[in-house]
């Protein structure tokens, strides 16, 4: 299974990103697909996720009200749409993925599945 990221660039505060990650090889629907951020000289830390099933999502407070998590019907691509970004928005964004249930969506070790990363660069 390969997780394949694309729609990362640089922009300038307030402007907006989306961000795709397609699967291949398998859907996610009985379970979770997400997406992390890694800044300069920080460790990976949670963005938002989505259940494959579609009906519940999840945020990290800094981004609740400006990003939106979606998937295509199939649970194959996973979305993030970024609005209003913020230079310390400025990261590396990774999706992940899992085929399993779980209530852990925030912790990296629940996923199976990762990204090549892409780039997010906000400049004020």
């Amino acid at each position: 299974v390969q997780l394949v990221e694309s729609g990362g660039g640089v922009v300038r505060a307030g402007d907006s990103l989306r961000l795709s990650c397609a699967a291949s090889g398998r859907t996610f629907s009985g379970g979770v697909m997400g997406w992390f951020r890694r800044a300069p000289g920080k460790q990976r830390v949670f963005v938002a996720a989505i259940r494959g099933s579609g009906n519940s999502t999840y945020y990290t407070d800094s981004v609740k009200d400006r990003f939106t998590v979606s998937r295509d019907n199939a649970a194959i691509t996973v979305y993030l749409q970024m609005n209003s970004l913020k230079p310390e928005d400025t990261a590396v964004y990774y999706c992940a993925a899992t085929s399993f249930f779980s209530t852990l969506v925030g912790r990296p070790d629940t996923y199976e599945y990762w990204g090549q990363g892409t780039q997010v660069t906000v400049s004020s």
